[in-house]
């Protein structure tokens, strides 16, 4: 059994899913537009080439996500995406990575669980907490 997060953005999946792409060494393995769905005649003339679906693998892990249309969308609030990185440098550069033009809610650095912990609010409004080795 596996846990998958999905996350709705606002016209910005298929931004966020290249960005993610780039930060985590990982592979988009989907990318559905609306236009070529059943649904293409329900979103916006302008919505046509933004994402019903798409999906991020990492690993063995994967993140989904869509462009929820104008009307449905809600911001992310109440939960987090965490990330657990390998070493202390991929949580130092996953961290910085995600902070850029982000909000940074609490700095990477050592706690009473973790060796690194941090949070923070992407530029896309998803928030992540980097979670790294248990002391």
């Amino acid at each position: 059994m596996q846990f998958t997060s999905y996350i709705n953005f606002n016209g910005q999946c298929e931004e966020a899913f290249k960005f993610y792409e780039h930060v985590f060494g990982a592979k988009i393995t989907m990318q559905v537009p609306f236009s070529t769905t059943p649904m293409a005649d329900q979103v916006p003339p302008e919505w046509s080439s933004k994402l019903c679906h798409a999906t991020l693998m990492l690993g063995e892990s994967c993140i989904m996500g869509c462009d929820a249309t104008p009307d449905r969308y809600e911001a992310p609030k109440g939960i987090s995406i965490t990330y657990v990185p390998k070493d202390a440098a991929e949580a130092n550069h996953v961290f910085k990575a995600l902070a850029k033009d982000g909000k940074v809610l609490m700095e990477l650095q050592e706690t009473f669980w973790a060796k690194k912990f941090g949070m923070l609010v992407d530029k896309f409004g998803v928030q992540w907490m980097i979670n790294y080795g248990d002391m």
